[in-house]
C-alpha cells in the first residue's frame, strides 16, 4: 500500500486498464524507476516510507498547488474559496504595464448566485479534482502532483465531470486572461504563491464549415524546389487553393527542426527542437539578402545542383535526400548571410532575438556545438552536456559568428511562415496554415539539452500493449517531468505553444492525449514494462486554450486509438477538436457497421485517412494489405487479411451506394474517392481534411508504421495513379484533383494556374 499510495501522490499508475473489463498490474521496479525519474527515492521500503512521509507532510502543509487555474465566468476552484477567512490575495498581473488588480480578502460572507455562464459548469476532475488540479486531499501533493484523479489505476481522465469548484464568491475581483503570479497570505502568518493561469472557456472555434488540403510539406515539390518542398511552395498551394478552390487551409506535418546526423532521421515526428523550424523549408531565393550576394556564380552553381536534385525526385524515380537539399540550402544561406542588413532589416531581426531571449540563444548555440561535436549532447565533452556551465559560456563567446547565423535562419524561416499564413488569409481562407505538434524531442537534441530540468532523464514515451500491437510501443522521446512544468507555471509548454501558434491558424496536436497522461518506458526495458503517468490535465488544457485564444488559432487534437474515457469529453469542452477518420467511425457499441454520418461530431477535423494510414485509392484496391504483405508486417495470413479488407471496404461502399453518394457505380476507383468525400460533407463536422496525394490516386502511403529502412517513410513525393511523381504546377492543373474537389465544393472552371514569379 505504501508505494501505491506514493506512486498516486506523484501521479504515477500501478495498474492500467487497456480495456473496460481488463485491469493490469504495473510491475514494481517500474514503478520504483519511474518514481527515481521524477526525484523519489523508493528503491526500500524504508525509502517508501520516508519519501511517502515527505510527501503527505507537504501536501498537508501546502496552501497552494503550485499552478492554479481558473476558467473565465465559471466558479472558482477549491484550493481559493477554502482558504480561511482573512486570507489576504495579491495577484502580479503577467502584463506589468496594466492597471493593477486590488488586493483581495477572504470573508465568509455568502457566495454570489450562479449567473448565465457559470452554473452547472463542471471544471473539476472525475474523482472530486478541483480546477487547480488536485482533491482536497492531495493539495500539492509532493513534486509530483497531478489532478488527483486515481493515477494508480489509470483512470478518470474526464477532467471536468465531477465537483471540486464552488460559486464564485463576493471578494473574488477577477483577473484578465493570462499567466500571474498569486501570493496569498493566511491569519496564522503563513504565506504563499503560486502561478494562476486564467483561460477562457473555450479555444476559439473555426467557421460552420470549412475544408482543405492535408499534406506532407517535403513531399510538394514545384519546379523550383531545391529537391523538397518549401515554404514558398506552401504559401503557392495555400494562395492557389484558396483563391480557386475556395479551400479554408492546409495542414502540413510538423517543421520542426531535425536533428541532423549521417543520414539525418527523415521522421518530422522525432525532432531535435519543436520550438523553432526547419531551415531546410526555407525557400532560399526569397530571402531579401539572396539577390544581393555579390559571388553570382557560386549561386548560380547551386541552383544548378539543386535544379538537378529536384530533377532526380520528380523525374527519374529518386527518393528525396533531405541531406543533399540541406547542404546544397546551408551554403547558399552562408552566402546570403555575409550580406549586410538593411537598417531596417536589422531592426526587425534584434526584434526576433529580444523576443525569442535565452531559448532561441541556447538553440543556436546547440547547432553550432553540434557542427563540431556531433548531433548528440550526451557525446559532447562534459562540461559542454550543461548548457549553464562556464565551459558551456565560454563557447557561446567563441562560438558567436555561428551562433548568430543559426539565429539568423530561424529568423528567416519565421518570416516565410509568416508569409505562407499571410498568403493563406490573403487567399479568403478562414482558418490558414495549420501546424503540427510532434509528441516530443529526440533525446540528443537541442530542446533536451537545453530544458533537461523539464524532462524525465531514462526516460522514453511510447504505448502499451493493446490489440493492434502486443509488445507495445517505444517512440524514443523523453517525457517531460509533471513536477517541473506545475513548479516553472507551465513556461516551457507555454513558451512551446506561444511559438508555434504565432503564424498558425490552427494547430493539431499529435497523441492528444499525452495532455492527460503519457505511457512511460524506462530505460533498457520493453514498452511492456512500462506504466502511465498523469499530467495535470486541467492546467495543460488551460495553457493551451489561453495560447489559442491570444493566437485567435483553433486547436485540434489527433485523438486515434485507444483513448482513456472522459478525454474527448475534456478537450471538446474546452473547444479542442478531435480527429475522425472515415475507416474507423463505426458504431462501436451497437452493430459494428458505418456510423451514420449524422451521428459524427461535429467539433472534429474529418478525413478519410492520414499520413499513417493507406491513401484511399490504396485501401479501395487492397493494394496496401499486398505492400504490407511483402514487407512482412502481416498478423494473419495474405488471403485472410485481403478477405478482411475487402469485406470492411465493401461494406462502406455498399453503404455509400445506399445514401446516393456512389452515383459513379461500382468498380469506379476514382469514383469511390470522391463517394467517401461526398460522405464527410453530410456529417455535421466543422472542418473537412482532404489527404492531397487521395486527390491525385496515390497509393503509396508516406509512413509505414513498424518499419524503418524496409520502407521509404517521409521521403516520397507527391505522386498520381501510376506512381509518376507530379509537381505543384502540374497538380494545380490535374483533372482528378478538380474533379475531386468539384465534388466538395462546386465552382466555376478555374482559370489556368500560373505560379506567381518568385525573387
Amino acid at each position: 500500500m505504501g508505494l501505491s499510495r506514493l506512486a498516486a501522490l506523484h501521479g504515477v499508475a500501478t495498474s492500467y486498464s487497456p480495456s473496460a473489463d481488463v485491469t493490469v498490474a504495473v510491475a514494481d521496479d517500474t514503478v520504483v524507476a519511474v518514481l527515481a525519474a521524477l526525484g523519489v527515492d523508493a528503491a526500500t521500503p524504508e525509502a517508501v516510507r520516508e519519501s511517502l512521509a515527505a510527501a503527505e507532510s507537504s501536501a498537508a502543509a501546502r496552501l497552494l498547488p503550485p499552478t492554479l487555474v481558473v476558467w473565465a465566468g465559471e466558479p472558482l476552484p477549491r484550493a481559493l474559496t477554502a482558504l480561511p477567512s482573512g486570507t489576504v490575495l495579491h495577484i502580479a498581473l503577467e502584463d506589468a504595464g496594466s492597471p493593477p488588480l486590488p488586493r483581495m480578502s477572504v470573508r465568509p460572507d455568502r457566495p454570489e448566485p450562479a449567473v448565465s455562464g457559470r452554473a452547472a459548469v463542471d471544471t473539476g476532475a472525475g474523482t472530486g479534482t478541483d480546477t487547480g488540479g488536485n482533491t482536497a486531499a492531495d493539495v500539492g501533493a509532493g513534486p509530483g502532483a497531478d489532478s488527483g484523479t486515481g493515477a494508480d489505476s489509470g483512470t478518470g481522465a474526464d477532467a471536468g465531470t465531477g465537483a471540486g469548484v464552488s460559486p464564485t464568491p463576493a471578494w473574488w475581483v477577477e483577473p484578465p486572461l493570462g499567466a500571474h503570479r498569486l501570493s496569498v497570505r493566511v491569519p496564522d502568518g503563513r504565506d504563499a504563491s503560486c502561478t494562476l493561469v486564467v483561460a477562457p472557456a473555450r479555444a476559439p472555434q473555426p467557421p460552420a464549415r470549412t475544408h482543405g488540403f492535408l499534406v506532407q510539406l517535403y513531399s510538394l515539390l514545384s519546379a523550383r524546389s531545391w529537391g523538397m518542398g518549401d515554404l514558398g511552395d506552401l504559401a503557392d498551394l495555400a494562395a492557389w487553393s484558396g483563391r480557386t478552390l475556395g479551400t479554408g487551409f492546409v495542414q502540413v506535418n510538423p517543421l520542426h527542426t531535425a536533428v541532423l546526423g549521417d543520414p539525418t532521421d527523415p521522421s518530422p515526428y522525432r525532432p531535435s527542437s519543436r520550438r523553432f523550424p526547419d531551415p531546410v523549408h526555407l525557400h532560399v531565393e526569397s530571402v531579401p539578402e539572396y539577390g544581393h550576394v555579390p559571388d553570382r556564380g557560386a549561386l548560380d552553381d547551386l541552383r544548378q545542383d539543386a535544379a538537378t536534385l529536384g530533377d532526380t525526385v520528380l523525374n527519374k524515380g529518386a527518393l528525396i535526400d533531405r541531406d543533399a537539399v540541406w547542404e546544397l540550402k546551408r551554403q547558399a544561406l552562408e552566402l546570403v548571410a555575409d550580406v549586410p542588413l538593411t537598417p531596417g532589416r536589422r531592426a526587425a531581426y534584434c526584434d526576433f532575438l529580444a523576443e525569442q531571449g535565452r531559448a532561441l540563444e541556447d538553440h543556436a548555440l546547440w547547432c553550432a556545438l553540434a557542427e563540431l561535436h556531433g548531433s548528440d549532447w550526451h557525446s559532447w565533452p562534459a562540461a559542454l552536456r550543461d548548457p549553464r556551465s562556464q565551459a558551456t559560456a565560454r563557447a557561446r563567446r567563441e562560438l558567436m559568428d555561428r551562433v548568430d547565423f543559426h539565429c539568423r535562419l530561424a529568423w528567416l524561416t519565421d518570416s516565410q511562415l509568416a508569409a505562407a499564413q499571410r498568403a493563406a488569409l490573403d487567399a479568403g481562407m478562414a482558418v490558414g496554415i495549420v501546424h503540427d505538434l510532434a509528441v516530443g524531442v529526440h533525446p540528443g537534441g537541442a530542446d533536451a539539452w537545453a530544458q533537461q530540468d523539464a524532462l524525465a532523464h531514462g526516460m522514453s514515451v511510447g504505448a502499451p500493449p493493446d490489440a493492434f500491437n502486443a509488445h507495445g510501443q517505444d517512440w524514443g522521446l523523453p517525457p517531460w517531468r509533471p513536477d517541473a512544468l506545475a513548479a516553472s507555471g507551465y513556461a516551457p509548454f507555454r513558451g512551446l505553444l506561444r511559438g508555434l501558434l504565432a503564424h498558425a491558424g490552427a494547430l493539431r496536436i499529435d497523441h492528444v492525449m499525452g495532455l492527460f497522461r503519457l505511457w512511460w518506458v524506462p530505460e533498457g526495458r520493453p514498452p511492456t514494462e512500462g506504466t502511465y503517468v498523469r499530467h495535470d490535465a486541467e492546467a495543460m488544457l488551460a495553457v493551451l486554450v489561453l495560447e489559442a485564444h491570444r493566437a485567435g488559432a483553433v486547436v485540434m487534437g489527433e485523438d486515434l486509438g485507444t483513448v482513456e474515457p472522459g478525454v474527448r469529453e475534456a478537450l471538446a469542452r474546452r473547444g479542442v477538436l478531435g480527429t475522425s477518420v472515415l475507416w474507423f467511425e463505426r458504431d462501436w457499441a451497437g452493430s459494428g457497421r458505418p456510423l451514420p454520418p449524422e451521428q459524427w461530431r461535429e467539433g472534429c477535423l474529418a478525413t478519410v485517412t492520414t499520413h499513417d494510414l493507406p491513401s484511399t485509392a490504396a485501401r479501395l484496391t487492397g493494394d496496401h494489405v499486398r505492400l504490407r504483405h511483402r514487407l512482412g508486417l502481416l498478423a494473419g495470413g495474405l488471403a485472410e487479411e485481403v478477405t478482411a479488407d475487402a469485406t470492411d471496404t465493401a461494406e462502406w461502399l455498399g453503404y455509400l451506394a445506399r445514401l446516393g453518394l456512389l452515383p459513379e457505380g461500382e468498380g469506379d476507383e476514382e469514383g469511390a474517392v470522391r463517394a467517401v468525400h461526398r460522405f464527410l460533407l453530410r456529417t455535421p463536422a466543422r472542418m473537412v481534411g482532404v489527404w492531397l496525394p487521395d486527390a491525385l490516386g496515390d497509393r503509396r502511403p508516406q509512413n509505414l508504421p513498424g518499419t524503418w529502412d524496409q520502407y521509404p517513410n517521409w521521403r516520397l513525393p507527391v505522386a498520381d495513379a501510376e506512381g509518376h511523381p507530379v509537381a505543384l504546377e502540374e497538380l494545380a492543373v490535374a483533372p482528378r484533383l478538380h474533379r475531386l474537389m468539384e465534388a466538395l465544393a462546386p465552382r466555376e472552371a478555374p482559370p489556368e494556374y500560373r505560379p506567381e514569379p518568385r525573387p
